[in-house]
């Protein structure tokens, strides 16, 4: 039996009684719906605006930066310290999605309704606020609006909670938050090595690619991109023949100069380009390439490269020549990558043996690289997965019959 089974044999056995969240937390807002005797009790914090949120922003620092969404990060010393709060809180965005937010600490805040608990001694906030990520979706539901969306606070503050005894929150969010150091950690390392394998790869292919390795297997010389391929730049969008789902007629993938999955613009019934090429982003992630073995249709400045003899130029060996690579570009006007600057581009033109053996090395690498990148999410996923269940698991009590 574990330490919290003990508890609650010993200290709740019939049950945990459920109170409603405004009688357990104090708003720096006043809230219509409820007793009146709530409707006065509010907490004082200070707010700025988000604008002046991002222009303060640092990766660290001392002061803790609260916003409604997914931007977070610190400040130190680049505010007034008018605007700092200081104390235990649960933030809820009040407007956007229920981003719910806990802070101990100093803190800056734009756009959250801000609550502390109404009697540390009876209720522990941080146990609050666990719970209300466990009940995060039920929460959304009550954030209403055609356009941003607000949340109706007077669903919200009838929201029941259990509230065991104070040992027994306090025991719970221990477990929690050595749940999420752990979690933490883990996909801290997992990233480390994702990126010390990114290194490796690089560093050899590098290695490999040199003049020296390739000149210690025979005849290799330098040519031009504009000597070995067509070079062809993508325009606007089939305004006539585009889809944004896959379907049977439009099959043909809009490929434009995002990185990964963010460069598929959507789907045409006819490719423009049918065979196997090398793009490199033109503009915006400017140098970034990728090896394209299907037809697609290429815009907004993508440029193409389909060698002209495939007995002298292997298209994979091409993709990893110019993978990674930087190019001097002007300093004035919009930066971009034109065809015929990346015409000048040399790369080294070993035998077709030579290219085929350096491609079959390099796709090894590749595959662990990739191997790395997709189980990386899929670790994290299934780590919150694991956690969601213990935390619900932790929060889910007998209600208590009176």
């Amino acid at each position: 039996m574990s330490r919290i089974d003990e508890l609650i044999q010993q200290m709740c056995p019939d049950g945990v009684e459920c109170k409603p969240l405004w009688s357990i937390v104090i708003w720096d807002k006043k809230f219509s719906g409820v007793p009146s005797e709530q409707q006065t009790r509010t907490c004082k914090f200070k707010h700025v605006d988000a604008k002046t949120l991002r222009s303060i922003r640092t990766d660290s620092g001392d002061v803790k930066l609260l916003s409604t969404g997914n931007f977070d990060g610190f400040t130190n010393g680049r505010i007034s310290a008018s605007y700092v709060n200081s104390g235990e809180v649960i933030a809820i965005p009040s407007g956007g999605a229920a981003n719910i937010k806990y802070w101990d600490g100093l803190f800056v805040d734009s756009g959250n309704i801000l609550a502390v608990s109404v009697d540390e001694q009876l209720y522990n906030l941080k146990y609050i606020y666990y719970y209300l990520l466990k009940i995060q979706n039920i929460i959304q539901g009550y954030y209403r609006g055609s356009g941003i969306q607000h949340p109706d606070m007077t669903a919200i503050l009838r929201i029941k909670l259990p509230v065991p005894p104070l040992e027994i929150q306090k025991e719970i969010v221990k477990v929690l938050d050595n749940f999420t150091d752990y979690s933490t950690e883990l996909q801290t390392e997992l990233q480390t090595e994702l990126q010390v394998r990114i290194k490796q790869y690089e560093y050899y292919r590098n290695k490999i690619l040199s003049f020296d390795s390739l000149a210690s297997g025979g005849q290799v010389e330098w040519q031009t991109l504009g000597e070995l391929c067509n070079i062809s730049a993508g325009g606007d969008v089939p305004k006539d023949d585009f889809s944004e789902e896959q379907t049977e007629k439009y099959a043909i993938p809009i490929v434009s100069n995002g990185i990964g999955k963010n460069a598929l613009y959507g789907y045409a019934s006819k490719e423009k380009i049918s065979e196997v090429a090398v793009t490199i982003s033109a503009r915006g992630t400017i140098g970034y390439a990728e090896y394209r073995d299907y037809p697609y249709y290429p815009i907004v400045r993508l440029l193409s490269l389909i060698p002209y003899d495939a007995g002298i130029l292997n298209t994979k060996y091409l993709y990893y020549c110019v993978q990674g690579r930087k190019y001097q570009l002007p300093t004035s006007g919009i930066p971009q990558l034109t065809a015929p600057t990346l015409g000048k581009q040399k790369i080294l033109v070993p035998s077709m043996e030579i290219q085929e053996r350096i491609v079959n090395i390099l796709d090894i690498f590749s595959t662990i690289c990739d191997d790395l990148k997709s189980g990386l999410p899929a670790e994290i996923a299934a780590r919150q997965k694991q956690y969601e269940y213990y935390r619900d698991k932790l929060l889910t009590f007998k209600e208590l019959q009176r």
